[in-house]
């Protein structure tokens, strides 16, 4: 049996708390402040117009400051009042409402170059869903993609259980940061942005017999 999302959860607990949610960032964003940090490291991984998935999209700051950017942009996010929040704020990108938990199954296009979950998002998905969502991230990636996601320490969901997880559905962390301003990772920081991408096959290593044999 599927847990319920935990997202889902807290707003059935506190009906306005998506409205304050959206109201926090387009304060923040009102002030000046930076929200968009994350986009910007996303987007000097890719080239221009690269194809990008924003998985657990919220309120659309970092889809919108992508497809500013000049790159195709899909958003998805399981709560239907951030998504009307991000169509209204930042148009352009295409969104969707869904569980990320589905997102093996749903047609997205084109594979995606990167992939991009940021803030807190998988501590907020249902534990049994967790490798689910990892294998909806693997299959929508190009063969060159990669997926960058964090979350904060203290979450219920270790580095290594979030490490595992990955692994166990073929992708392998190519790039560990403790913050999207670069710095390096360590067992004991308070967050987490890793860079992961498929895990490729070991080339299979021929004798000296099986070499092709080169006609002189």
């Amino acid at each position: 049996m599927t847990e319920q999302n935990k997202w889902l959860a807290q707003v059935a607990r506190n009906p306005g708390h998506s409205q304050w949610y959206i109201e926090r960032f387009r304060t923040m964003a009102a002030r000046g402040e930076d929200i968009v940090g994350e986009a910007r490291l996303i987007d000097a991984m890719v080239p221009r117009g690269a194809r990008i998935l924003d998985a657990g999209c919220g309120a659309g700051r970092l889809s919108g400051y992508l497809h500013a950017a000049g790159h195709r942009v899909v958003g998805v996010d399981v709560d239907p009042e951030l998504i009307d929040a991000a169509r209204q704020d930042y148009p352009g990108p295409e969104y969707r409402v869904a569980d990320l938990a589905v997102l093996a199954d749903m047609d997205l296009g084109d594979a995606f170059d990167a992939i991009v979950c940021a803030g807190n998002v998988v501590t907020f998905l249902a534990e049994n869903t967790r490798r689910d969502v990892l294998r909806g991230f693997r299959s929508h990636l190009g063969q060159d993609g990669r997926a960058v996601v964090s979350f904060g320490a203290g979450r219920g969901y270790s580095a290594e259980e979030f490490f595992a997880d990955a692994a166990a559905e073929g992708l392998t962390p190519q790039l560990t940061l403790a913050g999207w301003d670069v710095r390096p990772w360590s067992p004991d920081s308070e967050f987490l942005v890793t860079v992961l991408g498929p895990r490729r096959s070991e080339p299979r290593r021929h004798s000296v017999n099986e070499l092709p044999r080169i006609n002189r």
